[in-house]
């Protein structure tokens, strides 16, 4: 006998400043993920739209825009282009673990390095570690951190250099949250190779999708998602792929160095 499936309920935040287009407010709507239907809700959730962090579940519900569009690439078409095969060459010695989700300082260090170069004056930036031990350990789904490592020596494990919390789902993995060493001279381009190779693992493990959160149309720093095809787009007619006039126009606004994925931040939700 299975256990009674309870409707979750859904709350609204108030109204605050985008964090991506100015003069624009945005709002969330959100929902805790708690009992044994947890992963069944977020996996549900995600098809529609909505991105996960820590226990609650969350997608943009603003009044007056529609900007931020949910993402995914399809895994088992996607083929890198010759740039992209580069980096995967440059970075084809890093050793990568799927770690359970524990937090360690190592972690934090290389988080709190990566935010005062990429989001200096963030809301993240205020984060200490028991706040990411929060962010990494409170999931009630299956979820990883994925660690990018230089190659070790005389058995110990090498520097690290890449992460990011990853959940896998029923079509696919999400990811949550990555943060790299963006001052590494012989490894540019490591957010780039860290999206990349969620795809690839996710295709060899005969899984269809990768999330990649929020695209938000106007905003430079989003538009470097569209350089991961075929990617599809969340509209009112469900999952539809870019058209090649909208990947062009979106490749032309974006930056030579993006951001990694899911910058949102959840402090109007999540702030104790």
């Amino acid at each position: 006998m299975t256990a009674p499936f309870r409707f979750p309920r859904f709350f609204v935040t108030n109204p605050s400043p985008c964090p991506y287009l100015p003069g624009k407010s945005e709002r969330k709507v959100f929902t805790e993920l708690s009992g044994d239907n947890a992963a069944e809700l977020n996996d549900a959730l995600g098809r529609i739209g909505f991105r996960r962090s820590q226990n609650v579940a969350y997608r943009p519900s603003c009044i007056d825009c529609t900007a931020c569009v949910s993402v995914r690439v399809v895994t088992h078409e996607f083929r890198p282009n010759a740039t992209q095969r580069k980096l995967l060459r440059r970075n084809e010695d890093l050793v990568v673990s799927a770690c359970k989700p524990w937090s360690t300082q190592e972690q934090f260090a290389l988080l709190q390095r990566y935010l005062n170069v990429r989001h200096p004056g963030g809301g993240m930036t205020e984060m200490d570690e028991m706040d990411f031990a929060d962010m990494v350990e409170q999931t009630p789904v299956d979820s990883h951190v994925v660690e990018y490592r230089e190659p070790g020596s005389n058995g110990r494990p090498g520097k690290l250099v890449g992460a990011c919390l990853t959940d896998r789902q029923g079509d696919g993995l999400s990811m949550i949250y990555s943060f790299f060493d963006t001052q590494s001279p012989d490894r540019p381009g490591l957010g780039n190779y860290i999206i990349m190779d969620h795809i690839l693992r996710a295709a060899a493990a005969d899984l269809p999708y990768v999330y990649l959160g929020y695209w938000v149309k106007g905003a430079a720093r989003m538009q470097y998602k569209v350089r991961y095809q075929p990617l599809e787009k969340l509209g009112r007619d469900g999952w539809t792929r870019f058209d090649p006039a909208e990947r062009d126009a979106a490749l032309r606004e974006a930056p030579a160095s993006p951001s990694s994925p899911r910058q949102v931040e959840l402090a109007t939700i999540l702030r104790k």
